[in-house]
């Protein structure tokens, strides 16, 4: 088996190291990620706190910098200067891979822009682990971080993907997943889906069925809690069609109509139906 620069002993190359951590059960983490964590110059972390547990679990005591979105903007050009300066600087998020729904994006590409030497260690993920045991397709597939806060925001984003001939994979809150089920279910109540809850943790819980199905079984409950991975079966490649109109019904009464079955405003369903180049005619 090839060796690699973080082996024991060696110096870490200056650079950017993404260090995956785990979803939930510490001996998730790969040895390579430890070596990294231990040799790194500096260790960037969305919560030090968090991720002091993690190191003190595995012997490993460090000085932490804090990595978050409200700081990443600013911490990121300085921690690219120290990287081309001559140090390695090690990121972990709270958990799973950093830059994936996580802070590390805005510092991967100054690191990039600078030419800075990036590294991502393969390690947990919530995204490859809830696909490969969804029993949907793992190929192709969307990968739609977080949906969207925003009901109107949800839908329309839905409503585009509506077609796509892809597995689709979503993150989710514990607070909104009912809304996005609902959301998800009143578009297409008949497609399967899996539900993966603190996927590696005490209380881990897989619930496969249509996504109608899926929300009844949370409806049920007097509380959902954890951290939620949606996969959701794709698309026919197909656009959905509204209802059958007259052959010369105008393009905004199709819009109008495809509007009301979709749950999506009239514009986007214009768009839809016309091609996104297109613009709204006037007194839509």
């Amino acid at each position: 088996m090839r060796g690699s620069a973080e082996e024991p002993g060696r110096a870490l190359e200056p650079g950017v190291y993404l260090c995956p951590t785990p979803l939930g059960n510490l001996g998730d983490i790969t040895l390579r990620a430890l070596e990294v964590l231990r040799s790194a110059d500096i260790v960037a972390a969305e919560d030090t706190r968090h991720t002091r547990e993690l190191l003190t679990a595995h012997g490993i005591a460090r000085t932490l910098r804090s990595l978050r979105r409200e700081n990443e903007q600013s911490l990121a050009p300085r921690l690219v200067a120290e990287a081309l300066a001559g140090k390695s600087v090690a990121v972990v998020s709270d958990a799973g891979m950093p830059a994936l729904s996580d802070p590390g994006a805005l510092l991967v590409r100054a690191a990039v822009d600078a030419g800075v030497k990036v590294t991502a260690l393969p390690g947990p993920s919530a995204l490859p682990a809830a696909l490969a045991g969804s029993g949907l397709p793992a190929s192709p597939c969307f990968f739609g971080g977080f949906l969207p806060r925003r009901a109107s925001e949800r839908r329309r984003l839905l409503a585009r993907l509506t077609p796509l001939p892809a597995t689709l994979v979503f993150f989710e809150a514990p607070h909104r997943i009912l809304a996005s089920l609902e959301d998800l279910s009143s578009l297409w109540p008949e497609r399967q889906a899996c539900l993966v809850r603190e996927l590696s943790k005490l209380h881990e819980e897989w619930l496969r069925g249509t996504l109608a199905s899926i929300r009844e079984a949370l409806v049920a409950r007097a509380k959902v809690l954890g951290e939620i991975t949606l996969v959701v079966q794709g698309g026919s490649g197909s656009a959905p069609q509204p209802p059958a109109q007259p052959p010369d019904a105008s393009l905004p009464r199709r819009a109008r109509a495809l509007a009301r079955q979709a749950g999506i405003s009239r514009h986007d369903a214009y768009l839809m139906l016309a091609g996104e180049d297109e613009k709204l005619p006037p007194g839509r």
